[in-house]
This record gives C-alpha cells, structure tokens and sequence, in this order.
C-alpha cells in the first residue's frame, strides 16, 4: 500500500513546472512537501491524485488508494456537519462518522449547518471528512489554513492515527506539524519554469481555466 513516484513531470495551465520528481513514501510515513510558492506543490499533490495528468513518468499508488484535499472546503453548504459527513461516508462505503467527529471536535457542531461554520471549523469538518474515506494515502495541501493552534495539534494527532495504523501521506505545508518522524522533500530542484506544453500533453482541464 505504498506510494512510489518515478521521473515524473507535471503542468500547470500549459507550463511545465516540475520534472524529474523521484520519491517513495511507505505505509506508516508521511512525507512534507516543502518550497516556495509557485514552487510546484500544488501541481505535484494534484497529479499525485489523479486530477492532472502526469506528462511524463509514473505514479505507483493502490487502486482508488489516495484521497485529496485540497484549497477549498469541499463542503455542501446547505447540509448540516453530520449530513456532510454522512455524505461522504455513504459515497465512499464507510460504515460511520463517528471517529471522524471525534478526531476534529465536531460533537457541538453535527446540527449546524456548514454555510454557518467559521473559516476554522469548515476547515475542521473537511478535513474530518478524511477519516470517512478509508483510503490509505493522503496527499494534503496546505491543510492547516484558518486553524488555530489547538486545532493545528488535532490535526496532527489524527495524522498521527492514520500512520499508526498503516496509512501514508504527503503533506504540503509551510509550518511544523509536530510530526517527529515526518520526511522533508524541497521540491525546488525540481521547478522547471517556463516550458510550454505542446497541445498534445496539455491537461484539457487545467487549459479551459479549472483550478
């Protein structure tokens, strides 16, 4: 249940960013993804997940194995925090929500509904909706934005569980996580600026202006 990455390449709007990534990241290990912005992350956990394709390289990852989050929330603002998880609970075969409502404080929050939610506890509720999805490798970007300090550390712990317990994940981030025994890769040695792709390679997607 391991995840490999060999001599791959990745775009962004037409522009090659990234070449020549190498790395391996085995179960119960976490892997930080570090540079500056523009550096290339972003792209990177994107391809990682299938939601770019690579333009050259390969990507050895369990069958429907990597759950992503990314920027944005995610979440369906008419429903209530327990409609939302239960949600994706239901789309991913979970059989509860409970450990994810308990991992990230969610108990006093189930009936509210999560247009109401402050920046913090929207972030909290979407990345609960991790521990719903049974997949085994997390690929985060920066997932620690509008939390708070205590909230830093649950996240941590909850990260922590999911190793313990044989997951992996690569995680973007500019701050320390507390995680002792995490790997750091800099991925700016592998920035590679201003290559346009040729229209045979370009990610229609990214081309028509998604993120």
């Amino acid at each position: 249940m391991s995840l490999s990455v060999h001599s791959l390449s990745c775009a962004r709007g037409g522009i090659q960013v990234l070449t020549g990534v190498g790395f391996a990241v085995a179960p119960g290990e976490a892997l930080i993804l570090r540079g500056p912005n523009g550096a290339g992350k972003t792209t990177l956990l994107r391809t990682l997940a299938g939601l770019t394709p690579p333009l050259e390289g390969r990507i050895d990852a369990p069958d429907d194995g990597i759950a992503y989050a990314g920027h944005a929330d995610g979440l369906k603002a008419q429903l209530s925090v327990a409609e939302n998880l239960r949600f994706w609970a239901g789309v991913f075969g979970a059989t509860g929500i409970d450990a994810a409502v308990e991992a990230f404080d969610l108990g006093d929050l189930l009936d509210r509904r999560a247009g109401n939610l402050s920046a913090g506890q929207k972030r909290r509720l979407s990345l609960a909706r991790l521990l719903v999805t049974g997949r085994p490798v997390w690929c985060l970007d920066e997932p620690t934005v509008s939390l708070d300090v205590e909230n830093v550390a649950r996240f941590a712990r909850a990260v922590e569980a999911h190793l313990s317990n044989g997951g992996s994940a690569v995680i973007a981030t500019h701050i320390d996580l507390g995680l002792p025994t995490a790997r750091s890769l800099d991925i700016s040695p592998f920035t590679r600026r201003n290559r346009p792709v040729q229209a045979d390679e370009a990610d229609p997607f990214l081309s028509e202006g998604a993120l």
